[in-house]
């Protein structure tokens, strides 16, 4: 069995509210992009790396050539086209595992990565980094508001780790169906395979919002990934 990487990168961003997508907002004179890249360069895999863009993206294929062991593949209009065309263009092996990360997490910890890794190996079950829910949780019906019992809440997080052949099945059954996929777990869900939680850490930060800029900037120089200024 071989460990893959799709990294999703085709999306425009609508939330961050900017002229050009979020994976390209620099931090420390280096694109967002290319945080998330430096850091899956210390992540050990066998198989390979997907980058999955638009096809007018001229700018990630330009950074693109700056990892030698990176390869481009061409997404679609949303995340889970994005993702099945990545897989479509990996060709793995079914029972191989394919880790899917957003490119707008750059603050993922290599252990955490290593640790999913490691349980889906074990267990022969795939799963995803995801954290407790700590805020209370508020649902608002119309002008009823009510509190919801957070105890069995989670966040899910990226990387996610899947079986090539049940990944690829789970999405394309769902995207066939017309349903709304928000990330993997979500179509594995449907499909009725397994899919088990891994704590991750909290600093694990999607950006998605122009306010989360400058926690990302903070979580990097906390890993020790960028200067103090």
């Amino acid at each position: 069995m071989t460990d893959h990487l799709l990294l999703p990168a085709a999306g425009v961003g609508r939330r961050f509210g900017h002229d050009r997508p979020k994976q390209y907002c620099t931090l420390a004179d280096r694109t967002l992009m290319e945080w998330t890249l430096d850091l899956w360069l210390n992540v050990r895999l066998d198989g390979r790396r997907l980058l999955i863009l638009a096809q007018s993206d001229s700018q990630g294929r330009d950074i693109a050539r700056s990892y030698s062991n990176l390869d481009v593949a061409v997404g679609g209009e949303e995340r889970a086209d994005s993702v099945l065309a990545g897989l479509e263009a990996l060709n793995a092996q079914e029972q191989d595992w394919v880790l899917v990360h957003d490119i707008a997490r750059p603050c993922v910890r290599v252990e955490d990565i290593e640790r999913l890794l490691d349980h889906c190996h074990r267990t022969g079950r795939g799963g995803l980094l995801a954290t407790p829910v700590s805020d209370t949780i508020k649902r608002r019906d119309g002008d009823a508001v009510s509190t919801i019992d957070r105890r069995q809440l989670w966040s899910a997080l990226t990387p996610q780790c899947f079986r090539f052949g049940e990944l690829k099945q789970a999405l394309a059954s769902a995207l066939s169906a017309g349903v709304t996929i928000t990330d993997e777990a979500s179509a594995m869900e449907r499909a009725g395979f397994p899919v088990d939680l891994v704590e991750g850490a909290r600093d694990n930060l999607k950006l998605t919002r122009p306010e989360d800029r400058a926690l990302i900037e903070f979580y990097l120089m906390q890993q020790g990934r960028l200067e103090q200024r």
